[in-house]
């Protein structure tokens, strides 16, 4: 099984048909859904978020065989990944691709158990220290996109779980959780 660093390849990526689209609407359709398992999968380890088109990604070419996907196959897996709300174009021209292995609602309850497996129900942490602090070491947190937090962050105030205040710069932003 070939594995790129870690990451243990599936064996559809030897297989050269699958870096071309496919015309047959039922082989394309298991195309796309490989795709889009293996994107979500190979993000998920690898802490990915943004995949943008125009920049060589490691899942789009195989040099072993000597396949790439062209731009229209790698704009038509993402695509399929926005469709399904587990991923969104940060831009018009579809060139980045903000990449939701986890949903913004399913962010937000890994926040919520965060917080409450380390005992911060009444406390103030700010957003830098999510996602990069000694606490959120060896989570899912440690090393979030910080759209993606702030996103997630957004819906637990609304929802009252927490408020979020500013500072004087970006990494002064603070939470003060109240579950």
């Amino acid at each position: 099984m070939q594995k790129l660093g870690e990451f243990k390849l599936p064996n559809f990526f030897n297989y050269p048909p699958y870096f071309t689209l496919q015309p047959v609407r039922e082989t394309r359709e298991k195309q796309i859904q490989l795709w889009k398992e293996l994107i979500i999968d190979f993000c998920q380890t690898q802490k990915i978020f943004v995949i943008a088109l125009e920049v060589d990604f490691p899942l789009f070419s195989n040099a072993a065989i000597e396949r790439s996907l062209s731009h229209e196959a790698r704009e038509a897996f993402l695509s399929a990944l926005v469709s399904e709300g587990r991923a969104e174009w940060m831009d018009k021209g579809r060139r980045k691709c903000l990449v939701l292995w986890h949903r913004i609602q399913d962010w937000a309850d890994l926040i919520v158990n965060f917080v409450k497996e380390n005992g911060l129900e009444d406390s103030v942490m700010t957003v830098e220290e999510i996602r990069s602090g000694v606490e959120s070491r060896g989570t899912e947190l440690h090393g979030i996109d910080r759209t993606v937090l702030m996103r997630a962050l957004k819906v637990l105030e609304h929802k009252g779980k927490l408020a979020i205040f500013k500072g004087t710069s970006a990494d002064d932003e603070g939470v003060k959780f109240s579950l």
